[in-house]
């Protein structure tokens, strides 16, 4: 039986934080699931956290945010090699949801009304990706137009497959999806540029 350690900091806590909001979403972690996640009592998640649930969660998304500026935005934005950059953020996004085996949390928020606490950080982290992606279609030769409605439709599909991953329990849903938008942005890239 493997023992769970109890965290002893607060940037210790925040990806426990992440995967009990995953696993029960905002309204339905409560300071007790949140209390057992971490193996903190809850005097320490709120000497931690003190701002409760919701300053728990605005962490939580600022780590999603830092890990996705970073292994993903960043590297669309700036990236040389628009083929290379786009492979990449799949190969990430596939690594990072365990593909499809884990929810996107700014999704879920996006989809419930606890979203309306967070609406700004949720618009912001699509907006970014959308744009971003739109970005380094865009340096591969495709009309703006073009990219950004491709953008919106990989970023909408691989949304869409962690749902329907999760829904049929079948990782392999997400990974066929993925492969056809990566194929279909590689495609694109290769005939324009």
């Amino acid at each position: 039986m493997k023992v769970k350690r109890a965290l002893t900091d607060r940037e210790s806590a925040i990806p426990a934080l992440a995967e009990a909001f995953r696993e029960h979403g905002f309204e339905g972690a409560t300071l007790a699931t949140l209390s057992k996640a971490t193996g903190l009592g809850k005097g320490s998640l709120y000497n931690f956290f003190p701002g409760g649930k919701e300053e728990m969660m605005a962490a939580v998304l600022e780590n999603i945010d830092g890990w996705f500026a970073k292994a993903i935005f960043s590297p669309l934005e700036h990236g040389s090699d628009p083929a290379a950059a786009v492979t990449a953020m799949f190969d990430d996004v596939t690594a990072y949801f365990r593909s499809g085996r884990r929810v996107c949390v700014v999704g879920c928020l996006g989809l419930n009304s606890s979203g309306e606490t967070f609406a700004i950080k949720v618009k912001d982290y699509f907006a970014r990706w959308i744009s971003a992606l739109a970005q380094c279609l865009e340096a591969g030769k495709v009309p703006p137009e073009m990219a950004l409605d491709l953008a919106e439709e990989a970023v909408s599909g691989i949304q869409g497959a962690i749902v329907l991953a999760r829904a049929l329990g079948d990782e392999a849903s997400f990974q066929r999806i993925v492969h056809r938008l990566r194929s279909t942005l590689l495609d694109t890239i290769d005939r324009f540029g």
